[in-house]
C-alpha cells in the first residue's frame, strides 16, 4: 500500500514558510497491550523538529522530528529503566529517534504522510495517518499551526524483541505499538 502512495503537488508559491514544533504544546505518546488485559502508555518529553509547508494551499515540502530516547516517560521508573536499556530502546547505543517524511497523499479531510522512522539504527517506512487542525495567531503575534497524527509499529521490527510468556497465555508485551501525535507548531521564517 505505502507503495501506491501518490504525492500530491508541493507548492510553488513563495509561502512554504518553516513552522518549527513547539514542544510546550506538543505531545508524543504510544500505547502498547501489557499482559494482554490492559494497555500501558507513555510518551516522549524532549523532542525537536519542523515542517515546511505551505499553510494556505495544505501542502508540505518537509517534516522531520528529532526524538531523544533517554527521554521516555510511563510514569514507573522501574519500566522506564527497563525501557531505555538494551532490550527495547537501547539509548545508549541508539540515543535519539529520527522521522522525515518521504511522501504524503490527500485522504479526504486528512493526509496519509509516509516517513521513514529510525530507530535503534533500523529505518522503516511508517505511515501516520495525519490532520491539519488550521492556523490561528497567538496573543503575542506568533503565528501556530496545529496537527494531529496516529499511526503504529511493529516494534520487533525495530529490533525490540524482549517478551516473556505468561503462565494463562499470551505475552507480557504486545508487538504493535500505536502512536499518537498533537502538534503545535511556529511559523519561523519562509524558505522558498
Amino acid at each position: 500500500m505505502v507503495g501506491l502512495l501518490g504525492l500530491l503537488p508541493l507548492s510553488a508559491e513563495a509561502e512554504t514558510a518553516r513552522w518549527t514544533i513547539d514542544p510546550d504544546h506538543s505531545v508524543i505518546e504510544f500505547r502498547v497491550a501489557h499482559m494482554v488485559v490492559s494497555k500501558t502508555s507513555g510518551r516522549f518529553l524532549d523532542y525537536q523538529g519542523f515542517v515546511e509547508m505551505d499553510a494556505d494551499a495544505k501542502t508540505f515540502k518537509t517534516i522531520e522530528a528529532t526524538i531523544k530516547a533517554e527521554s521516555i516517560n510511563t510514569n514507573q521508573d522501574k519500566r522506564d529503566a527497563h525501557l531505555r536499556n538494551t532490550d527495547f530502546l537501547d539509548v545508549n547505543q541508539f540515543p535519539t529517534i529520527t522521522y522525515k517524511m518521504k511522501t504524503y497523499q490527500k485522504q479526504g479531510d486528512g493526509y496519509a504522510v509516509v516517513g521513514d522512522l529510525t530507530l535503534r539504527g533500523v529505518t522503516k517506512a511508517v505511515t501516520l495517518n495525519a490532520t491539519f487542525n488550521g492556523v490561528a495567531k497567538d496573543p503575542w503575534g506568533n503565528t501556530r499551526a496545529g496537527f494531529s497524527a496516529d499511526g503504529k509499529l511493529n516494534r520487533k521490527d525495530f529490533g525490540m524483541v524482549w517478551n516473556k510468556a505468561l503462565d494463562t497465555g499470551g505475552l507480557v508485551v504486545g508487538d504493535e505499538v500505536q502512536i499518537h501525535l498533537d502538534i503545535e507548531c511556529i511559523k519561523a521564517q519562509k524558505t522558498s
